[in-house]
């Protein structure tokens, strides 16, 4: 071959990967199709038995008093348009979900360089409740894990309950729902029950992470006792996909370096040892919490929100993280 050949050879290479590259990245940026009821009914439907293949959480005994058999899809597209889907106004707890929103505090209040010369911002192989490396290098893995979520909380200003105050008002401004509040009933029944979370917050107090008392504990408690519906976890996912804006567009607090933050959090850790293969098979940022719900982050489109109170294996909820494979593969919505 002459050099005239290879050159247009090489440059025929090139312009094809080119066009190639671009032909994906339009597919990956291109508007989603509206999506219907209709779908996420069917969707739903085609799910709802995967509760069976669960088990509700009882080490916290008033959680194991949910209805396994309860289960509601709602997603919040670009324009704000919300639709949802089964049982839609059952209430259930944030639990781990609330992790995302204290950051997002903790991190306006001290800088991300602040939060996370305490913590890491590595994923894991373990349960959501493991001590993980507390004891060798004395600092929690992440702050989606139980040990880095109870610094983090404790690391909002503030003194007694305001540090939590300021996490439910968060909460209530993202969903535009002033009614929301903490279940009082779960809060006593996770604080009389949480002494492997009181042993890591005494753990990292030993290690000089934790200067306070056991009110930031509480209120890490009370954080994860605040009560909403599967729409309310779509607004938060919608929050988040876009850089922190309000499905109604609401910007006050608009932070696209907070929203690649939180997102890249709920991408490598939010569904915990769960979370690699997840990000194969979904592919989207999503933190989910022992109460049945999960939020999810489709970047500068949606969010969605999912709620059945089985639990699988790795603490995730079994029917709500089917529906939202389907919903992901059925309209090509993973990152990757």
């Amino acid at each position: 071959m002459n050099n005239n050949s290879f050159l247009l050879s090489a440059k025929g290479i090139c312009i094809a990967a080119f066009l190639s590259f671009n032909t994906m990245y339009a597919q990956k940026t291109a508007e989603i199709p509206t999506i219907s009821e209709k779908t996420l009914s069917s969707i739903l439907e085609k799910n709802r038995t995967y509760y069976t293949q669960g088990k509700v959480a009882d080490y916290i005994p008033e959680l194991g008093k949910m209805d396994a058999k309860a289960i509601a899809f709602s997603v919040v597209e670009k324009n704000g348009r919300v639709l949802n889907v089964g049982d839609v106004h059952k209430k259930f707890t944030m639990q781990s979900i609330s992790k995302i929103v204290a950051l997002m505090i903790a991190v306006k209040e001290n800088g991300e360089a602040g939060v996370f010369d305490k913590m890491g911002y590595f994923g894991t192989d373990q349960p959501f409740n493991h001590f993980s490396n507390l004891e060798t290098t004395g600092k929690p893995l992440n702050p989606m894990m139980n040990a880095g979520a109870i610094l983090t909380t404790s690391l909002i200003s503030g003194e007694g309950e305001k540090p939590f105050l300021k996490i439910l008002d968060m909460v209530r401004y993202i969903t535009g729902n002033q009614t929301i509040e903490y279940n009082t009933s779960v809060y006593q029944s996770e604080k009389s029950t949480g002494h492997r979370n009181r042993g890591m917050f005494y753990l990292m107090k030993n290690n000089g992470l934790i200067s306070g008392n056991e009110d930031q504990l509480d209120n890490y408690f009370k954080q994860c006792s605040i009560e909403l519906t599967a729409e309310d976890l779509a607004k938060i996912g919608y929050f988040f996909a876009n850089d922190c804006i309000r499905f109604d567009g609401d910007d006050r607090y608009k932070n696209a370096e907070m929203s690649r933050l939180i997102l890249s959090q709920m991408l490598i850790a939010g569904m915990y040892e769960f979370s690699g293969e997840y990000a194969r098979t979904v592919g989207l940022p999503s933190k989910s919490g022992v109460g049945g719900g999960i939020t999810v982050s489709v970047p500068g489109k949606m969010g969605i929100g999912v709620f059945s109170p089985a639990l699988d294996k790795h603490g995730n909820s079994a029917a709500g993280y089917h529906m939202i494979l389907d919903l992901a593969r059925q309209y090509d919505l993973s990152l990757f």
